[in-house]
């Protein structure tokens, strides 16, 4: 009982440390929390500190995290704010998901025979790269993926999108706008806005602040006066939303029980987004952060360091294969349905990085009318990747 209570409390504690640090240091602001909980969780898990019981705690800690974070992360969603998507932007979108599916599908046909779980490996990539790092979270969970193997797919991921991100940030617009339409704002429908306030570092992939209903606020600043009171009332929203879902989970066979419990989470999640008292909750989508940095420590405490850098070069390479695969094939489509470049630019960066990127995206290709609905289609991707990497990879199971 000792060891559950001290290993679960460094879990659930330990992330609050670089995130006080990165509000009051700027050497430490410019370090990614996700980056130094998983960082910390390979270094402790791997140094036989921890006591001959941590994995099943761990697995324990890392399970419940993911479950706790997907209604906080989710309440501040407006599915209203989805008809901001224009047809251009939607046409974009809708594409974007297909390439990486599409993608991502022949991908796992390529590498079946040397990665024995290319089908979970699909399902994470689809998730990330219509949503970002919370889905990829969560369909690990779902589908049961190997820790190492998470592990190595999201290292690769980070590795790749910063490329891919540098790559749009420069002559991706001046290339594509060689054999693409230019941007019409009357076909596009976008309005004018100003630039992102908030950006997040590369690791994090999730949606920005001027995404949610009200600027989330840091850290520290959830336990003030005002706003620790409302949010005490969305951590109860969250456990019943998880309550709810693990009930719905018992009426299926065990094998299928995670993930549906993961899958009705995420639908109860959205539901009780269209509760405006909910959704316009003050520090949510911060608390939703706080615990999925919960889940990125205790699953870094699992991976094994000598199997991810054994494994590493060949999921590197199934990674690039779906993200730059993806982008090219994104890039036909939207050529083929005459679709201009900066609309396929800035939909590719929220489906790829995810909306907080958007905003840097909009400055470096010199449109801000498209700021808008491209972080809706970040948002939107973020709420559908759940199901899209779930489904492929439950499909490719079934085929293969």
């Amino acid at each position: 009982m000792a060891e559950t209570i001290a290993v679960s409390m460094f879990c659930i504690l330990f992330p609050a440390i670089p995130l006080f640090l990165k509000e009051r240091s700027r050497f430490f602001a410019k370090w990614s929390p996700l980056v130094v909980c998983y960082a910390v969780g390979l270094a402790l898990g791997n140094s036989g500190l921890l006591p001959g019981r941590a994995a099943g705690i761990l697995d324990g800690v890392s399970t419940g995290a993911v479950a706790l974070s997907i209604p906080l992360l989710l309440f501040s969603v407006d599915i209203a704010k989805w008809r901001e998507l224009a047809g251009t932007t939607l046409k974009a979108f809708v594409l974007a998901c297909v390439a990486v599916i599409a993608v991502s599908a022949l991908a796992y046909l390529a590498f079946a025979a040397r990665i024995p779980d290319s089908a979970e490996v699909a399902g994470l990539l689809v998730g990330v790269y219509t949503g970002g790092t919370p889905n990829m979270a969560a369909i690990k969970t779902a589908l049961g993926a190997d820790m190492n193997s998470y592990l190595a797919v999201h290292t690769s991921d980070m590795i790749l999108s910063a490329l891919y991100f540098l790559f749009v940030l420069t002559v991706a617009r001046r290339f594509f706008g060689l054999f693409m339409r230019p941007f019409s704002p009357a076909a596009a429908g976008a309005e004018s806005a100003a630039p992102a306030q908030a950006q997040a570092p590369a690791a994090t992939a999730m949606p920005a602040a001027t995404a949610m209903p009200a600027e989330d606020p840091p850290f520290t600043a959830l336990f003030r006066k005002g706003i620790r009171l409302p949010l005490l009332g969305a951590l109860g929203a969250d456990l019943a939303v998880v309550a709810a879902g693990l009930g719905l989970s018992l009426i299926v066979p065990a094998e299928w029980q995670t993930m549906v419990a993961i899958l009705a989470i995420t639908s109860l999640s959205l539901a009780a987004s269209r509760l405006g008292r909910l959704r316009a909750t003050r520090g949510t989508f911060a608390a939703g952060e706080y615990v999925l940095y919960v889940f990125c420590l205790a699953v870094g405490a699992m991976g094994d360091i000598s199997r991810l850098m054994g494994a590493a070069p060949q999921y590197f390479i199934y990674v690039a294969v779906v993200l730059f695969g993806s982008f090219a094939l994104h890039a036909l489509l939207c050529a083929l349905f005459k679709i201009d470049a900066d609309t396929f630019l800035v939909v590719s960066t929220a489906t790829i990085n995810s909306a907080p990127f958007v905003g840097l995206a909009c400055v470096a290709i010199g449109n801000k009318r498209l700021l808008v609905p491209g972080i809706t289609a970040g948002i939107m991707g973020y709420a559908l990747g759940n199901y899209l990497g779930i489904g492929l990879a439950q499909l490719l199971r079934a085929l293969g």
